[in-house]
């Protein structure tokens, strides 16, 4: 496995990433945006979660019109945060940016949009992203690697009660396709192997993570912190993108997002439970040809692993947040305290 430049969505050619976050007291949440060209990039999506919150999936299914999407709105606030997708919409209407409707610069842009249940965690309940906070993302968005952890739809995310956040990884295959994934890391089930400490997703490890904290060798002490930090399980839902410059159809997009939530279920135990509405997106730029069958499946094998290896950097990314909700201890500050 190669990883790409920046080892994140980015380098995919013509995707940009654009986090933002709310501000004041009590808050603790945010919206991420995922941008290609003007052209818009083909899409499908997965929806396996038991409680998803989103918006135009249904106009992803490969039997409707769309083909393309404008842009991909993540953030949190469950329900409420959807209308973080109306600020992009607008945005990029302004831009004459969407799909064609009437004359010259009348245009709809297709947003399709997921959210995370982050209700709450920073303390005030109706802290939550709206379209102001949308279009703040989306004027964020550029393809410089995005940052990582506590930021954009991840700033107010959990992992098995453990602070989560944004997680990005990518892979280059042989013949030069790109795949990655961008993922916003807050499940009910844990990233940790109760047995050992361990990342579940940690054998799939790549050169980024060699900066993995070390485990002590008699991990008893940070067993017990572990127990002892995570969070009772709430609401949760873990939301992202899986993409590839490949020339997918939108049956295929369906299919990459499909495999993104197998990779999903290899990093958290359990995934796509009742509490979670697990979503994820597939995107194609289509800047390469279309691949044969046996690249299909490259690139499918690469997505999952994409997806995994991300929810591995979320969880080393975040750092503990104090609010007046609660103390979200990280991963990292427990393995060192141990």
């Amino acid at each position: 496995m190669r990883t790409g430049p920046t080892n994140t969505l980015v380098d995919v050619p013509g995707l940009q990433v654009g986090h933002a976050e709310l501000a004041g007291e009590g808050a603790l949440s945010g919206t991420t945006v995922v941008l290609p060209g003007p052209e818009g990039a083909v899409a499908g999506v997965d929806v396996r979660g038991g409680g998803p919150g989103t918006r135009e999936t249904d106009a992803l299914d490969p039997r409707t019109l769309v083909e393309r999407v404008h842009a991909v709105v993540l953030t949190g606030g469950s329900a409420y945060g959807l209308a973080a997708a109306s600020g992009v919409a607008d945005a990029l209407g302004a831009q004459g940016r969407g799909f064609p409707v009437g004359g010259p610069g009348e245009v709809v842009p297709v947003v399709p949009a997921a959210v995370v249940f982050d209700l709450g965690r920073g303390g005030r309940f109706a802290a939550r992203p709206g379209a102001d906070t949308g279009a703040a993302a989306l004027a964020a968005c550029s393809d410089a690697p995005p940052a990582q952890g506590v930021v954009g739809a991840g700033t107010g995310a959990l992992v098995g009660g453990l602070k989560g956040g944004i997680g990005s990884a990518s892979t280059v295959l042989a013949d030069g396709t790109v795949v990655a994934a961008l993922v916003v890391a807050n499940a009910a089930g844990s990233a940790v192997d109760p047995a050992t400490g361990e990342l579940w997703g940690a054998r799939h490890r790549d050169d980024a993570d060699a900066e993995l904290p070390a485990l002590p060798d008699d991990r008893a002490a940070l067993l017990a912190a572990l127990r002892d930090a995570a969070a009772p399980p709430t609401l949760n839902t873990t939301i992202g993108v899986v993409a590839t410059d490949a020339g997918l159809t939108v049956a295929q997009c369906a299919k990459l997002a499909a495999v993104g939530q197998s990779g999903l279920a290899r990093a958290v135990r359990p995934a796509h439970g009742m509490t979670d509405g697990d979503t994820f997106f597939g995107l194609a730029t289509t800047a390469r040809p279309a691949p044969d069958l046996g690249g299909v499946q490259e690139i499918l094998t690469a997505g999952a692993d994409c997806v995994t290896r991300a929810v591995v950097h979320a969880v080393l990314a975040a750092r503990s947040v104090e609010t007046p909700a609660g103390h979200w201890r990280s991963y990292r500050d427990l393995v060192a305290g141990a």
